[in-house]
């Protein structure tokens, strides 16, 4: 970000350039001597600022239901947050990650290519101990997994991916599929060596194991959705359209819900002490006249008027009048 000036730098430049002290020439010489810059093409930088920031977001929200799956199902304390997010060319990601380490690799459909996340062996061992009921020890053995162990991971990391799914669904509706789980990374070539993907770095604590789980998102698979990581886009409200008939289904089973409607037929006033002494045969005097109508009220709220009756052999009232939201009678 270039150097913002003080109001005192500015004067005291403006005072230079009108003294002769600075030349204009040589400012506009240097500044455009500047904006030469070294640029590297095995690192092309292809995400932008902005998308890093949203793919950002979306992984936070992602290390968060991650850290409450994993807790219900490992039932053991799990804490994992975002530890960075960088974008580099996917033959350096190869390299900075374990000879021998744990690689779920799915496909992101309806996109098309394969997503990799990397599971270093303390995080996914600790995991397994705890599937088959251990503390939740980390035994590195990844040479040796048997075929017990390959099915019970691969039932793990799938479980993960409902989550990943969940998380991207404001930007994108995909369905991760596993595709394979393996464990040397020089046996999986996902794009070319040179191709600039993205990799989000989760710090994970499960027990009293920590590590760390990688997510290689490379830059040709989300190529086509990435106008929709743009800030002004993401943030947006999807209006979510009705389906055919359901504003009518809505209608019909809003007119079936029960309403309590009372018939006040009047109210009074009596001390405690002749509350207590009621029996059967007392009568007990309405502060309301027999040529008033009747309150009639909804729920809580007064919406009609109406003179008592019998309709038959039942005791009925007929509406008189509609009261209003304000309290007024409609005629």
């Amino acid at each position: 970000m270039a150097d913002v000036l003080s109001q005192g730098e500015i004067d005291a430049l403006l005072s230079a350039l009108s003294t002769g002290e600075m030349d204009a020439d040589e400012l506009k010489k240097e500044e455009s001597e500047r904006k030469i810059k070294v640029y590297d093409f095995k690192r092309a930088l292809r995400f932008s600022k902005d998308q890093i920031r949203s793919i950002t977001r979306i992984h936070e929200n992602f290390a968060r239901l991650l850290t409450t799956q994993l807790s219900a199902q490992l039932r053991t304390f799990v804490q994992i947050h975002v530890a960075s997010v960088d974008q580099l060319p996917y033959d350096e990601f190869i390299r900075s990650i374990p000879k021998m380490t744990l690689l779920s690799v799915f496909e992101p459909y309806p996109l098309e290519g394969r997503f990799v996340m990397e599971f270093n062996p303390n995080v996914g061992y600790a995991m397994l101990d705890r599937m088959l009921g251990g503390k939740g020890e980390a035994l590195n053995k990844v040479e040796n997994l048997t075929e017990i162990e390959t099915k019970i991971m691969t039932q793990l990391f799938q479980r993960t991916l409902e989550t990943f799914r969940e998380s991207w669904e404001s930007v994108e509706e995909i369905d991760p599929v596993m595709d394979d789980l393996e464990v040397n990374p020089q046996f999986l070539q996902l794009v070319s060596p040179n191709e600039t993907v993205v990799v989000i770095s989760l710090s994970t604590t499960i027990g009293e194991t920590s590590g760390m789980i990688n997510l290689c998102i490379p830059h040709v698979v989300i190529e086509s959705i990435l106008p929709k990581l743009s800030v002004h886009l993401w943030m947006q409200t999807k209006k979510k359209e009705r389906q055919p008939g359901e504003i009518e289904s809505l209608e019909t089973n809003l007119k079936k819900a029960p309403l309590d409607v009372v018939v006040e037929l009047g109210t009074s006033q009596i001390s405690i002490n002749e509350f207590l002494h009621l029996t059967e045969g007392d009568i007990i005097e309405l502060d309301q006249s027999i040529e008033d109508p009747l309150l009639v009220r909804v729920g809580d709220h007064s919406k009609f008027k109406a003179q008592p009756g019998k309709k038959k052999s039942n005791t009925a009232v007929q509406i008189t009048d509609i009261i209003d939201e304000e309290g007024n009678e409609d005629e």
